[in-house]
């Protein structure tokens, strides 16, 4: 008797490279005429930012942006300064091999960093960024889906696939001005600025993508009049639509944006009066569309003889799939300070999500997310003195996903959408941050399917007896599968012998083991 062997050729995701990659960061600065003297320094923040990258051959080559920001006070007086510097580099990391249609993550962070005067007029900085570096390549991955004759019995379990993949990158400027409410008092300089993409949707419409959100753009800023060195808040939005090609879409893909802030500088602007009563947003945004369409085939996970001998290879697949996504919310709350420590002014508070680990939970359908939040603020203390503390909170989130995802990837994205601060009756100052995660479960559906099978039929399977029914002890939601190969017998005899509803036992006891020759 022949054995006929059906093969099907998936594609695959196989990461090639997973490494972390420091970038030292340099700066040795002199102030320009027009700024006073050094007198105490407040702060100072690194933002890098991926701008672009490329993969040819053998080699991933990316360009890192860095925004170098340090804030001092001046000498005689309590206005915040701000120097402003960037840094740009150009790194190239081996990958060991050639990549065909990589997916690549770049996720930069800033490390530690060191700054300090080395007189009145010259600001020394030394410090370091490092880009986590992730490279997944597509490769063509061949398992048997069935086989007949020779009394084969085939363990068929489904497998879902990425059939097909299209991308496309796309980089659109966003800017706006923003006019200051007549309440505000007026510019003297920016202190810092954050912009993140708040809200976006998207949606096909024939044959073509569309992205819609907002960018949201946070800016602290010393002021012209009013009381010396004082800081004012200001929020706003911009709003962007882009259309956006892949040739080849429709509706049978699913499709995700993830939209990203390359670049945001924000100037003020003055008007008729002189007076800068305005700030102007100038940003860039990439937004970075996957679309996938999936298919669905029948595998081998296992595969015996009830008659011949016969070996099996397993090998890991890892099908590629869009991961999916799941928006969710938490609050968070913090005790920043008491008693005589608490702020005589407090001009503005902030979180920054750091660190973020993610794990599934126990129960399969939950995700538990942790990680440190950094409380910043900047204040006036009773001798009108300007500061910026920091207080770091670690936090431990379960969130209810309520899909099964045992055994499935998950990371978040997290990001701050509000904090609010009170100061209670008895002198405690609390804050409270409304955080939102990004989840994202699973991007590759992993088993482990028959990739080889061989059948040894010139010689039969020996019994240990003359029978044709043995008995046997199951116990509860043992897999039938397991207990058919061990006789050389069948799921669907033993299923058949015992009124069995399902492939797994629902509970203990005797069964009977018809063989099957």
């Amino acid at each position: 008797m022949d054995l006929k062997i059906s093969r099907e050729t998936i594609p695959a995701a196989v990461s090639i490279y997973d490494g972390v990659q420091e970038q030292p960061i340099e700066l040795d600065y002199i102030l320009p005429d027009y700024y006073p003297d050094i007198f105490r320094l407040i702060r100072c923040e690194v933002t890098p930012v991926i701008t672009g990258w490329t993969v040819s051959g053998d080699k991933l080559s990316y360009e890192l942006h860095c925004g170098i920001s340090i804030l001092y006070c001046g000498e005689g007086d309590s206005v915040l300064r701000s120097v402003t510097q960037t840094q740009d580099f150009q790194k190239t990391v081996d990958l060991g091999s050639d990549c065909i249609s990589p997916e690549v993550l770049l996720v930069p962070k800033a490390d530690h960093i060191n700054f300090r005067a080395v007189n009145k007029r010259r600001l020394d900085l030394r410090g370091a960024v490092s880009v986590k570096a992730s490279v997944t390549c597509q490769s063509q991955q061949e398992v048997i889906s069935d086989a007949v004759g020779m009394n084969m019995q085939v363990k068929r379990v489904p497998l879902r696939y990425a059939a097909k993949k299209l991308s496309a990158d796309k980089q659109l400027r966003v800017s706006e001005e923003a006019e200051l409410s007549a309440a505000q008092p007026s510019v003297a300089n920016i202190i810092s600025s954050r912009c993140t993409v708040k809200e976006y949707e998207q949606k096909l419409i024939s044959g073509k993508l569309l992205a819609k959100g907002e960018l949201k753009a946070d800016v602290l800023y010393s002021c012209e009049k009013g009381e010396k060195g004082s800081v004012e808040a200001m929020s706003f939005t911009i709003p962007y639509s882009q259309i956006i090609d892949i040739d080849g879409i429709d509706e049978t893909f699913i499709c995700r944006i993830s939209p990203e802030v390359v670049t945001c500088e924000i100037t003020p602007t003055a008007g008729k009066t002189g007076e800068n009563r305005a700030l102007r947003c100038e940003a860039e945004i990439r937004l970075a569309c996957r679309a996938v369409k999936n298919a669905d085939i029948m595998v081998a996970a296992d595969a015996y003889s009830t008659v011949y001998p016969c070996s099996v290879e397993l090998s890991e697949i890892h099908a590629e799939q869009l991961p999916t996504s799941y928006s969710e919310g938490f609050r968070h709350t913090a005790k920043l300070a008491e008693g005589d420590s608490v702020p005589e002014t407090i001009y503005s508070v902030w979180c920054t999500p750091k660190n973020i680990n993610t794990r599934t939970g126990e129960d399969g359908v939950s995700v538990i997310i942790s990680g440190m939040l950094t409380y910043s603020m900047i204040v006036r203390d009773s001798a009108g003195m300007i500061s910026m503390p920091d207080k770091d909170e670690a936090f431990e989130e379960t969130i209810v996903i309520g899909d099964d995802i045992s055994g499935s990837a998950v990371s978040a994205e997290i990001s701050t959408k509000e904090v609010s601060y009170n100061i209670s009756s008895d002198g405690v100052l609390t804050a409270k941050a409304d955080i939102a995660a990004d989840i994202s479960v699973s991007g590759s559906a992993s088993l482990k399917a028959v990739t080889s099978l061989n059948v040894d039929d010139s010689a039969r399977k020996t019994r240990d007896g003359d029978y044709a029914i043995k008995l046997y002890f199951g116990v509860p939601d043992e897999d039938v599968w397991n207990i058919a190969k061990r006789y050389s017998t069948s799921v669907r005899a033993i299923m058949e012998e015992n009124e069995l509803n399902g492939d797994r036992l629902e509970s203990g006891g005797m069964l009977l083991i018809p063989i099957v020759t």
